[in-house]
């Protein structure tokens, strides 16, 4: 088991299977030294735990969880391509997308859910750029969908 999957456990968490494409895309594709995910849903054995608009149908708090699960399967993404996740060197970027009311202005504190936990598991190494955009809808009618770009050893 690697360290960022031991320190995983110790937060109680595991990595999902990689979750199956809903469209013609691959989960994540390496390029050199980086590897960027597709955009991750918060698939749960294969469902949707939720649906509808953050502020809505969904709570802001309900949202941070399903961004958490969205990282944790864009996580496995990477795992799928580089085989074992201490490769990873730097967390670049993360891009959240947050299904919002026409009133809900919270997507950075939905994206957190997201960024909290990749700065729990990596370090320093997590610190990243980020975007936290609010969007009409999402595949699926998802709530939160994350996509990532990261740096990997050789």
């Amino acid at each position: 088991m690697s360290k960022v999957e031991e320190k995983l456990a110790a937060l109680g968490l595991t990595l999902p299977e990689v979750a199956a494409p809903v469209a013609a895309y691959v989960p994540a594709i390496r390029s050199g030294e980086y590897v960027l995910t597709a955009g991750q849903l918060p698939m749960v054995a294969g469902k949707l735990p939720s649906t509808g608009k953050v502020g809505a149908e969904v709570t802001a708090e309900e949202a941070k969880q399903l961004a958490q699960t969205c990282a944790l399967n864009g996580l496995a993404a990477i795992k799928s391509v580089i085989g074992d996740l201490d490769k990873v060197e730097q967390i670049v970027k993360v891009v959240g997308f947050v299904a919002s009311a026409p009133d809900f202005t919270g997507q950075p504190g939905v994206i957190n859910g997201a960024s909290e936990l990749l700065g729990e598991v990596f370090g320093a190494a997590g610190v990243h750029a980020r975007s936290a955009v609010g969007v009409a809808v999402l595949p699926l009618d998802a709530p939160v969908e994350i996509e990532f770009q990261v740096r990997i050893t050789a």
